[in-house]
Protein backbone atom coordinates (compact mmCIF):
# COMPACT_ATOMS: atom_id res chain seq x y z
CA UNK A 1 0.00 0.00 0.00
CA UNK A 2 1.29 3.27 -1.07
CA UNK A 3 0.33 4.75 2.60
CA UNK A 4 2.43 2.31 4.15
CA UNK A 5 5.55 2.93 1.81
CA UNK A 6 8.68 4.16 4.16
CA UNK A 7 9.73 7.19 2.31
CA UNK A 8 5.63 8.36 2.47
CA UNK A 9 5.18 7.96 6.26
CA UNK A 10 8.93 9.58 7.19
CA UNK A 11 7.61 12.46 5.26
CA UNK A 12 4.63 12.75 7.22
CA UNK A 13 6.21 13.26 10.36
CA UNK A 14 5.95 16.30 12.07
CA UNK A 15 8.48 19.12 12.42
CA UNK A 16 9.33 19.73 15.92
CA UNK A 17 8.66 23.63 15.10
CA UNK A 18 5.35 22.59 13.76
CA UNK A 19 4.56 20.57 16.84
CA UNK A 20 5.82 23.50 19.11
CA UNK A 21 3.80 26.07 16.96
CA UNK A 22 0.51 23.94 18.02
CA UNK A 23 -1.73 25.74 20.50
CA UNK A 24 -2.43 21.75 21.67
CA UNK A 25 1.81 21.92 22.91
CA UNK A 26 0.73 24.95 25.51
CA UNK A 27 0.11 22.82 28.20
CA UNK A 28 3.82 20.79 28.14
CA UNK A 29 5.46 23.88 27.46
CA UNK A 30 3.71 25.19 30.61
CA UNK A 31 4.28 22.04 32.41
CA UNK A 32 8.40 21.54 31.69
CA UNK A 33 10.90 23.94 30.72
CA UNK A 34 11.36 24.72 26.76
CA UNK A 35 14.18 23.02 26.62
CA UNK A 36 13.43 19.74 27.67
CA UNK A 37 10.55 19.47 25.74
CA UNK A 38 12.02 20.05 22.64
CA UNK A 39 14.44 17.43 23.61
CA UNK A 40 11.90 14.77 24.23
CA UNK A 41 9.95 15.57 20.98
CA UNK A 42 12.94 15.22 19.35
CA UNK A 43 13.64 11.89 20.88
CA UNK A 44 10.05 10.53 19.96
CA UNK A 45 10.54 11.51 16.39
CA UNK A 46 13.97 9.42 16.05
CA UNK A 47 12.01 6.38 17.37
CA UNK A 48 9.66 6.95 14.87
CA UNK A 49 11.90 7.34 11.93
CA UNK A 50 13.41 4.01 13.10
CA UNK A 51 10.30 2.00 13.82
CA UNK A 52 9.88 2.87 10.08
CA UNK A 53 12.90 2.03 8.85
CA UNK A 54 13.12 -1.05 10.67
CA UNK A 55 10.09 -2.22 8.55
CA UNK A 56 7.43 -1.30 11.48
CA UNK A 57 4.59 1.16 9.81
CA UNK A 58 3.80 3.72 11.84
CA UNK A 59 1.14 6.52 11.42
CA UNK A 60 2.76 9.47 13.28
CA UNK A 61 0.03 12.05 14.65
CA UNK A 62 0.81 14.81 16.75
CA UNK A 63 -1.33 13.90 19.47
CA UNK A 64 0.38 10.56 19.85
CA UNK A 65 3.67 12.11 19.28
CA UNK A 66 2.85 14.79 22.67
CA UNK A 67 1.19 12.04 24.53
CA UNK A 68 4.75 9.99 24.36
CA UNK A 69 7.09 13.22 24.79
CA UNK A 70 4.83 14.04 28.09
CA UNK A 71 5.05 10.60 29.37
CA UNK A 72 9.14 10.60 28.72
CA UNK A 73 9.02 13.90 30.78
CA UNK A 74 7.29 12.71 33.95
CA UNK A 75 9.67 9.99 33.88
CA UNK A 76 12.50 12.23 33.80
CA UNK A 77 11.16 14.52 36.22
CA UNK A 78 9.34 12.57 38.74
CA UNK A 79 11.46 11.85 41.59
CA UNK A 80 12.89 7.82 41.92
CA UNK A 81 12.66 7.88 45.18
CA UNK A 82 9.42 7.99 46.84
CA UNK A 83 7.54 7.52 49.79
CA UNK A 84 5.52 4.45 50.17
CA UNK A 85 3.01 2.65 52.67
CA UNK A 86 4.74 -0.15 54.64
CA UNK A 87 1.62 -2.04 55.66
CA UNK A 88 3.89 -5.17 55.44
CA UNK A 89 3.85 -5.54 59.89
CA UNK A 90 7.84 -5.43 59.12
CA UNK A 91 9.03 -2.23 61.86
CA UNK A 92 12.51 -2.00 60.52
CA UNK A 93 11.90 -2.90 56.89
CA UNK A 94 15.36 -2.92 55.22
CA UNK A 95 13.85 -2.53 51.53
CA UNK A 96 11.69 0.18 52.99
CA UNK A 97 14.52 2.48 54.58
CA UNK A 98 14.05 0.62 58.07
CA UNK A 99 13.49 3.20 60.76
CA UNK A 100 11.04 6.07 59.64
CA UNK A 101 12.40 9.07 61.37
CA UNK A 102 10.94 11.16 64.44
CA UNK A 103 9.49 14.29 63.74
CA UNK A 104 11.99 16.33 66.08
CA UNK A 105 14.57 14.78 63.36
CA UNK A 106 13.26 15.60 60.46
CA UNK A 107 12.43 19.11 61.33
CA UNK A 108 16.60 19.92 62.17
CA UNK A 109 17.66 18.66 59.12
CA UNK A 110 14.97 21.30 57.61
CA UNK A 111 16.35 23.68 59.36
CA UNK A 112 20.14 22.55 59.43
CA UNK A 113 20.12 21.53 55.11
CA UNK A 114 18.28 24.97 54.61
CA UNK A 115 20.90 27.14 55.73
CA UNK A 116 24.64 27.37 57.04
CA UNK A 117 25.13 26.01 60.19
CA UNK A 118 28.54 25.94 62.82
CA UNK A 119 29.31 22.03 61.51
CA UNK A 120 32.82 22.81 61.88
CA UNK A 121 33.46 26.12 63.79
CA UNK A 122 33.22 26.61 67.36
CA UNK A 123 30.97 28.86 67.96
CA UNK A 124 32.63 30.00 71.69
CA UNK A 125 36.05 30.92 69.93
CA UNK A 126 35.50 31.43 66.75
CA UNK A 127 38.12 29.09 66.00
CA UNK A 128 38.06 25.99 63.06
CA UNK A 129 35.85 23.23 66.00
CA UNK A 130 34.78 19.28 64.45
CA UNK A 131 31.93 18.02 63.52
CA UNK A 132 32.24 14.78 66.33
CA UNK A 133 31.41 18.13 68.65
CA UNK A 134 27.56 17.80 67.85
CA UNK A 135 27.28 14.23 68.77
CA UNK A 136 29.73 13.03 71.07
CA UNK A 137 29.05 14.63 74.64
CA UNK A 138 25.13 13.58 74.16
CA UNK A 139 26.26 9.54 73.16
CA UNK A 140 28.71 9.69 75.92
CA UNK A 141 26.18 10.60 78.37
CA UNK A 142 23.42 8.20 76.92
CA UNK A 143 26.16 5.42 76.34
CA UNK A 144 28.12 5.41 79.46
CA UNK A 145 30.95 6.10 77.59
CA UNK A 146 33.89 8.19 77.74
CA UNK A 147 34.30 8.93 74.30
CA UNK A 148 32.18 8.59 70.79
CA UNK A 149 32.12 9.06 67.34
CA UNK A 150 29.83 8.62 64.55
CA UNK A 151 29.78 7.21 60.88
CA UNK A 152 28.24 6.53 57.92
CA UNK A 153 26.34 2.73 58.89
CA UNK A 154 27.75 -0.16 60.97
CA UNK A 155 29.54 -1.54 58.66
CA UNK A 156 31.65 1.25 58.22
CA UNK A 157 32.30 1.76 62.13
CA UNK A 158 33.44 -2.08 62.28
CA UNK A 159 35.55 -1.33 59.21
CA UNK A 160 37.10 2.03 60.90
CA UNK A 161 37.73 0.08 64.13
CA UNK A 162 39.42 -3.26 62.23
CA UNK A 163 41.10 -1.14 60.02
CA UNK A 164 42.95 0.84 62.69
CA UNK A 165 43.34 -1.36 65.07
CA UNK A 166 44.43 -3.96 63.25
CA UNK A 167 45.42 -3.47 60.17
CA UNK A 168 48.21 -5.98 58.63
CA UNK A 169 47.33 -8.70 62.12
CA UNK A 170 44.60 -11.09 62.69
CA UNK A 171 41.12 -10.65 64.44
CA UNK A 172 40.15 -13.05 66.88
CA UNK A 173 36.34 -14.13 66.66
CA UNK A 174 34.12 -17.10 67.45
CA UNK A 175 33.03 -19.05 64.60
CA UNK A 176 29.54 -19.04 65.79
CA UNK A 177 29.42 -15.17 65.33
CA UNK A 178 30.62 -14.56 62.00
CA UNK A 179 27.02 -13.10 60.31
CA UNK A 180 26.22 -11.89 57.18
CA UNK A 181 24.21 -8.68 57.17
CA UNK A 182 21.89 -6.85 54.83
CA UNK A 183 22.79 -7.28 51.22
CA UNK A 184 24.85 -10.13 51.58
CA UNK A 185 27.72 -8.34 53.83
CA UNK A 186 29.19 -10.30 55.44
CA UNK A 187 31.70 -10.09 58.65
CA UNK A 188 34.62 -11.75 57.87
CA UNK A 189 34.27 -9.48 54.16
CA UNK A 190 34.59 -6.55 56.52
CA UNK A 191 37.51 -7.90 58.29
CA UNK A 192 39.24 -8.78 55.37
CA UNK A 193 38.80 -5.59 53.11
CA UNK A 194 40.21 -3.46 56.28
CA UNK A 195 43.56 -5.10 55.38
CA UNK A 196 43.31 -7.34 58.31
CA UNK A 197 43.07 -11.30 58.99
CA UNK A 198 40.05 -13.21 60.06
CA UNK A 199 41.15 -15.91 62.97
CA UNK A 200 37.79 -18.18 64.00
CA UNK A 201 37.79 -19.69 66.99
CA UNK A 202 35.76 -22.54 68.39
CA UNK A 203 32.84 -24.37 66.95
CA UNK A 204 29.49 -23.43 65.20
CA UNK A 205 27.53 -24.06 68.24
CA UNK A 206 30.29 -23.87 71.05
CA UNK A 207 32.80 -21.26 71.79
CA UNK A 208 34.94 -21.24 75.11
CA UNK A 209 37.57 -18.49 77.11
CA UNK A 210 40.25 -21.15 76.26
CA UNK A 211 39.46 -20.85 72.38
CA UNK A 212 40.77 -17.23 72.54
CA UNK A 213 43.63 -17.99 74.98
CA UNK A 214 44.83 -20.84 72.39
CA UNK A 215 44.37 -17.95 69.69
CA UNK A 216 46.60 -15.24 70.64
CA UNK A 217 49.43 -14.73 69.42
CA UNK A 218 52.38 -12.09 68.75
CA UNK A 219 50.45 -11.25 65.46
CA UNK A 220 46.59 -10.93 67.09
CA UNK A 221 45.52 -7.59 66.64
CA UNK A 222 42.09 -7.43 68.57
CA UNK A 223 38.86 -9.89 69.95
CA UNK A 224 35.58 -9.41 68.31
CA UNK A 225 32.86 -10.51 69.63
CA UNK A 226 29.65 -9.80 66.89
CA UNK A 227 26.10 -9.97 69.04
CA UNK A 228 23.96 -11.91 67.30
CA UNK A 229 20.95 -9.45 65.78
CA UNK A 230 19.75 -11.21 63.08
CA UNK A 231 19.93 -15.02 64.03
CA UNK A 232 19.39 -17.37 66.97
CA UNK A 233 21.72 -20.04 67.95
CA UNK A 234 20.01 -22.47 70.20
CA UNK A 235 20.23 -25.96 71.63
CA UNK A 236 23.51 -26.89 72.99
CA UNK A 237 25.44 -24.06 72.81
CA UNK A 238 28.27 -21.86 74.76
CA UNK A 239 29.71 -18.51 73.85
CA UNK A 240 32.02 -16.36 75.65
CA UNK A 241 30.12 -13.02 76.81
CA UNK A 242 31.97 -9.69 76.64
CA UNK A 243 32.91 -9.07 79.92
CA UNK A 244 34.52 -12.43 79.74
CA UNK A 245 36.27 -11.73 76.35
CA UNK A 246 37.35 -7.88 77.87
CA UNK A 247 38.91 -9.85 80.51
CA UNK A 248 40.77 -12.12 78.65
CA UNK A 249 41.96 -9.37 75.49
CA UNK A 250 43.09 -7.05 78.35
CA UNK A 251 45.07 -9.64 80.15
CA UNK A 252 47.25 -9.68 76.71
CA UNK A 253 47.51 -5.92 76.35
CA UNK A 254 44.73 -6.05 73.33
CA UNK A 255 41.93 -4.28 72.62
CA UNK A 256 38.60 -5.59 72.86
CA UNK A 257 35.55 -5.25 70.50
CA UNK A 258 32.14 -5.98 70.40
CA UNK A 259 29.44 -5.58 67.88
CA UNK A 260 25.89 -4.97 68.26
CA UNK A 261 24.95 -4.96 65.49
CA UNK A 262 21.33 -3.17 65.72
CA UNK A 263 21.68 -1.70 69.04
CA UNK A 264 19.39 -0.10 71.71
CA UNK A 265 19.60 1.95 74.49
CA UNK A 266 16.16 1.05 76.03
CA UNK A 267 15.81 -2.40 77.86
CA UNK A 268 13.16 -3.76 75.43
CA UNK A 269 11.87 -5.47 77.79
CA UNK A 270 9.79 -2.39 79.53
CA UNK A 271 7.75 -2.98 76.59
CA UNK A 272 7.17 -6.42 76.59
CA UNK A 273 9.81 -7.59 73.93
CA UNK A 274 12.12 -10.02 74.73
CA UNK A 275 15.64 -8.51 76.46
CA UNK A 276 18.11 -7.30 73.83
CA UNK A 277 21.81 -6.40 75.07
CA UNK A 278 21.69 -2.24 75.43
CA UNK A 279 24.94 -0.22 74.40
CA UNK A 280 25.01 0.83 78.40
CA UNK A 281 25.45 -2.87 79.57
CA UNK A 282 28.39 -3.23 76.79
CA UNK A 283 30.31 -0.10 77.93
CA UNK A 284 29.78 -1.86 81.47
CA UNK A 285 31.53 -5.11 80.21
CA UNK A 286 34.55 -3.21 80.20
CA UNK A 287 34.49 -3.95 76.46
CA UNK A 288 37.30 -0.97 74.95
CA UNK A 289 34.75 -0.17 71.65
CA UNK A 290 31.10 -1.02 71.03
CA UNK A 291 29.75 -0.35 67.37
CA UNK A 292 26.08 -0.43 66.40
CA UNK A 293 23.60 1.48 63.91
CA UNK A 294 21.59 4.70 64.15
CA UNK A 295 18.70 3.14 61.80
CA UNK A 296 17.51 0.17 63.82
CA UNK A 297 16.41 -0.08 67.23
CA UNK A 298 17.68 3.02 67.97
CA UNK A 299 15.24 4.58 65.25
CA UNK A 300 17.12 7.34 63.71
CA UNK A 301 18.78 7.76 60.47
CA UNK A 302 21.08 5.85 59.04
CA UNK A 303 24.42 6.01 60.70
CA UNK A 304 28.05 3.67 62.44
CA UNK A 305 27.71 4.81 65.97
CA UNK A 306 31.17 3.85 67.92
CA UNK A 307 31.20 4.55 71.32
CA UNK A 308 33.94 3.46 74.38
CA UNK A 309 36.84 4.11 75.63
CA UNK A 310 38.95 8.21 75.05
CA UNK A 311 42.46 6.48 73.94
CA UNK A 312 41.18 4.23 71.30
CA UNK A 313 38.18 6.75 69.97
CA UNK A 314 40.88 9.44 69.43
CA UNK A 315 42.83 6.52 66.76
CA UNK A 316 40.06 5.92 65.24
CA UNK A 317 39.69 9.80 64.50
CA UNK A 318 43.16 9.91 63.45
CA UNK A 319 42.40 7.57 61.13
CA UNK A 320 42.45 8.77 57.08
CA UNK A 321 39.33 6.43 56.56
CA UNK A 322 37.61 8.98 59.06
CA UNK A 323 36.97 11.93 56.28
CA UNK A 324 35.68 9.06 53.39
CA UNK A 325 33.05 8.10 56.00
CA UNK A 326 31.95 10.63 58.02
CA UNK A 327 28.33 12.26 58.18
CA UNK A 328 26.99 14.96 56.48
CA UNK A 329 25.25 17.85 58.35
CA UNK A 330 21.92 16.64 57.56
CA UNK A 331 22.69 13.48 59.05
CA UNK A 332 24.25 14.47 62.11
CA UNK A 333 21.33 17.13 62.98
CA UNK A 334 19.03 13.75 62.98
CA UNK A 335 20.88 11.86 64.66
CA UNK A 336 21.38 14.27 67.22
CA UNK A 337 17.55 15.29 67.32
CA UNK A 338 16.74 11.40 67.75
CA UNK A 339 19.74 11.07 70.39
CA UNK A 340 18.39 14.08 72.51
CA UNK A 341 14.82 12.40 72.53
CA UNK A 342 16.64 9.37 74.56
CA UNK A 343 16.99 12.42 77.45
CA UNK A 344 13.01 11.81 78.56
CA UNK A 345 13.20 7.41 78.85
CA UNK A 346 9.01 7.91 79.11
CA UNK A 347 8.34 10.03 76.16
CA UNK A 348 11.25 8.11 74.09
CA UNK A 349 9.01 5.15 73.02
CA UNK A 350 6.21 7.48 71.87
CA UNK A 351 8.48 9.81 69.99
CA UNK A 352 10.48 7.36 68.22
CA UNK A 353 7.98 5.69 65.65
CA UNK A 354 10.35 2.98 65.54
CA UNK A 355 9.96 1.96 69.14
CA UNK A 356 6.07 3.07 69.23
CA UNK A 357 5.79 0.74 66.41
CA UNK A 358 7.16 -2.11 68.15
CA UNK A 359 5.54 -1.05 71.57
CA UNK A 360 1.94 -1.04 69.81
CA UNK A 361 -0.18 -3.60 71.48
CA UNK A 362 -2.69 -5.78 69.52
CA UNK A 363 -5.54 -3.93 71.92
CA UNK A 364 -4.18 -0.25 70.47
CA UNK A 365 -4.57 -1.38 66.97
CA UNK A 366 -7.67 -2.85 67.12
CA UNK A 367 -9.76 0.32 65.90
CA UNK A 368 -7.62 1.21 62.94
CA UNK A 369 -7.70 -1.95 61.27
CA UNK A 370 -11.57 -2.21 61.77
CA UNK A 371 -11.94 1.01 60.54
CA UNK A 372 -9.77 1.07 57.60
CA UNK A 373 -11.49 -2.73 56.47
CA UNK A 374 -14.75 -0.44 56.50
CA UNK A 375 -13.57 2.01 54.64
CA UNK A 376 -12.12 -0.67 52.26
CA UNK A 377 -15.39 -2.33 51.84
CA UNK A 378 -16.92 0.61 51.43
CA UNK A 379 -15.50 0.77 47.95
CA UNK A 380 -16.49 -2.96 47.02
CA UNK A 381 -13.48 -4.72 48.37
CA UNK A 382 -14.12 -8.30 50.23
CA UNK A 383 -11.99 -6.26 53.11
CA UNK A 384 -12.35 -7.79 57.02
CA UNK A 385 -9.88 -6.85 60.20
CA UNK A 386 -8.18 -9.66 61.15
CA UNK A 387 -5.23 -10.82 64.14
CA UNK A 388 -1.99 -11.24 62.48
CA UNK A 389 1.25 -11.32 63.42
CA UNK A 390 4.07 -8.55 62.74
CA UNK A 391 8.17 -8.75 62.58
CA UNK A 392 11.05 -6.34 63.96
CA UNK A 393 12.96 -6.70 61.11
CA UNK A 394 16.40 -4.68 60.21
CA UNK A 395 18.12 -7.73 61.50
CA UNK A 396 17.23 -6.99 65.13
CA UNK A 397 15.19 -8.99 67.74
CA UNK A 398 15.92 -13.08 65.36
CA UNK A 399 12.52 -15.35 66.02
CA UNK A 400 10.59 -12.59 68.01
CA UNK A 401 6.74 -11.62 66.36
CA UNK A 402 4.48 -9.97 67.35
CA UNK A 403 0.81 -10.06 67.33
CA UNK A 404 -0.90 -7.49 65.33
CA UNK A 405 -3.96 -6.81 63.47
CA UNK A 406 -4.25 -7.07 59.74
CA UNK A 407 -7.10 -6.17 57.09
CA UNK A 408 -7.42 -9.17 55.30
CA UNK A 409 -8.13 -8.67 51.49
CA UNK A 410 -9.29 -11.64 49.88
CA UNK A 411 -10.85 -12.51 45.57
CA UNK A 412 -13.82 -10.66 44.93
CA UNK A 413 -16.01 -8.29 42.85
CA UNK A 414 -14.76 -5.34 44.20
CA UNK A 415 -11.36 -6.25 42.97
CA UNK A 416 -11.80 -7.91 39.84
CA UNK A 417 -8.24 -9.51 39.98
CA UNK A 418 -6.16 -11.93 41.79
CA UNK A 419 -4.90 -10.73 45.19
CA UNK A 420 -1.56 -11.38 44.11
CA UNK A 421 -2.28 -9.31 40.62
CA UNK A 422 -3.64 -6.43 43.22
CA UNK A 423 -0.76 -6.62 45.63
CA UNK A 424 1.40 -5.57 41.87
CA UNK A 425 -0.47 -2.79 41.16
CA UNK A 426 -0.98 -1.46 44.36
CA UNK A 427 2.95 -1.22 44.40
CA UNK A 428 2.95 1.02 41.13
CA UNK A 429 0.29 3.10 42.43
CA UNK A 430 0.44 6.57 42.42
CA UNK A 431 1.57 6.14 46.48
CA UNK A 432 2.80 2.70 46.64
CA UNK A 433 0.77 0.61 48.81
CA UNK A 434 3.42 -2.61 50.04
CA UNK A 435 1.62 -5.38 52.08
CA UNK A 436 1.92 -9.10 52.19
CA UNK A 437 0.43 -11.92 50.14
CA UNK A 438 -0.32 -14.73 53.33
CA UNK A 439 -2.96 -17.48 52.32
CA UNK A 440 -4.23 -16.84 49.43
CA UNK A 441 -5.52 -13.10 51.04
CA UNK A 442 -3.67 -9.69 50.55
CA UNK A 443 -2.69 -8.69 54.17
CA UNK A 444 -2.27 -5.21 55.40
CA UNK A 445 -0.54 -4.73 58.95
CA UNK A 446 -1.54 -1.73 60.52
CA UNK A 447 1.47 -1.64 63.37
CA UNK A 448 3.19 -0.27 60.63
CA UNK A 449 0.96 2.62 59.30
CA UNK A 450 1.67 6.24 59.77
CA UNK A 451 -0.23 9.44 60.38
CA UNK A 452 -2.36 9.61 57.25
CA UNK A 453 -1.51 6.20 55.58
CA UNK A 454 -5.09 5.21 55.93
CA UNK A 455 -5.87 7.71 53.23
CA UNK A 456 -3.59 6.64 51.01
CA UNK A 457 -4.51 3.67 51.25
CA UNK A 458 -8.09 4.04 49.98
CA UNK A 459 -6.33 6.45 47.18
CA UNK A 460 -4.53 3.75 45.97
CA UNK A 461 -7.19 0.86 45.81
CA UNK A 462 -9.57 3.70 43.98
CA UNK A 463 -7.08 4.15 41.61
CA UNK A 464 -6.31 0.60 41.33
CA UNK A 465 -9.99 -0.31 40.73
CA UNK A 466 -10.88 3.18 38.23
CA UNK A 467 -7.75 1.74 35.82
CA UNK A 468 -9.27 -1.91 36.24
CA UNK A 469 -12.67 -0.54 35.48
CA UNK A 470 -11.84 1.24 32.80
CA UNK A 471 -9.46 -1.63 31.27
CA UNK A 472 -6.14 0.22 32.00
CA UNK A 473 -3.10 -2.18 32.92
CA UNK A 474 -0.52 -1.34 35.11
CA UNK A 475 2.19 -4.07 34.67
CA UNK A 476 0.85 -7.79 35.33
CA UNK A 477 -2.51 -7.70 33.83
Amino acid sequence: MADLDPSTLLRQIPAVGTLLDDPASAGLLADYPRSRVIAALQEVLEDLREHIRTGRPVVPAAERIRDEARARLGHDFLPHLVRVVNATGVVLNTNLGRAPLPEAALLRAVEVGAAYSNLEIDLETGRRGHRKSHLEPLLARLCGAEAAIAVNNNAAAVLLVVDTLARGQEVVVSRGELVEIGGSFRIPDVITASGAQLKEVGTTNKTRSEDFERAIGERTGMLLKCHRSNFKLVGFTEEVGATELAAIAHRHDLPAVLDLGSGTLVDLALIGLPHEPTVLEAIRADVDLVTFSGDKLLGGPQAGIVVGKRAFIERLEANPLMRALRLDKTVIAMLEATLRLYLDPEGVLASVPALAMLAATPESLVPRARALAERLAAIGLAAVAAPGVSAPGGGSLPGVQLDTWVVRIGPGPGAGVSVQVLADRLRMASTPVLGRLFDGSLLLDVRTLLEGDDDRIVAAFREVLIDEAIGLSRGTP
